[in-house]
């Protein structure tokens, strides 16, 4: 199989990261696919994917899944000996499902508009708003204040256990350097946190 991504943006990181900790990365071909030049804007690539996004996986018969989660949950269920990320009983699967939502909505989101309307990165295809962009960033923010209150006491996020929602905040953490937002130095549960999942082989995947 193989996969079309940009190595800098995070939503490949989390689908590495996936790959990495079920030890599948030798299972995939990665291809870089530049974005900043347009490169997911050719028919070639709208092909695999008509919403122009990166990662996307193409299995060797020449089916296409895009969008991050629905990768990692194409590895989940096609690699049952893995370790599992996504839950295993009812309500592991529910509680992760709860944070991956919750770190979509208000955290991974308003970091990408944040980047998108405050840096002019991709000028030359949208209107970016920057007002829209800093109002966003404070919405990071909150939710950086929210994931250190979670975390005193607590290793992992959700299930007592590293699962794929350390591994969405973990790179929306990252990513968010980019438009400096950092964890701030009170946030020593957030930032305790972040050195052990940093710490895990497949942070450097």
């Amino acid at each position: 199989m193989k996969i079309y991504e940009t190595r800098t943006a995070p939503n490949p990181r989390r689908v590495r990261m996936f790959m990495a900790e079920k030890g599948l990365l030798d299972e995939a071909e990665f291809i870089e696919v530049d974005i900043q030049k347009g490169e997911n804007l050719t028919p070639e690539f709208m092909a695999r994917n008509p919403m122009k996004k990166v990662p996307v996986m193409e299995l060797d018969d020449g089916t296409c899944i895009a969008e991050t989660m629905a990768i990692c949950r194409y590895f989940e269920e096609a690699y049952p000996d893995t370790p599992t990320l996504l839950g295993d009983t009812p309500l592991e699967k529910a509680r992760i499902e709860q944070w991956l939502r919750w770190l979509d909505f208000y955290f991974f989101l308003p970091t990408g508009m944040c980047f998108q309307h405050t840096t002019g990165y991709f000028k030359d295809r949208m209107n970016p708003i920057k007002a829209w962009g800093e109002e966003c960033g404070q919405g990071v923010v909150r939710f950086m204040q929210f994931l250190d209150q979670h975390l005193e006491g607590r290793e992992y996020l959700c299930c007592d256990r590293f699962t794929a929602a350390d591994i969405n905040a973990f790179t929306t953490v990252a990513f968010a350097r980019v438009i400096n937002l950092r964890i701030q130095p009170e946030q020593v549960h957030l930032q305790a946190w972040y050195d052990r999942i940093k710490a895990r082989p497949s942070a450097q995947a």
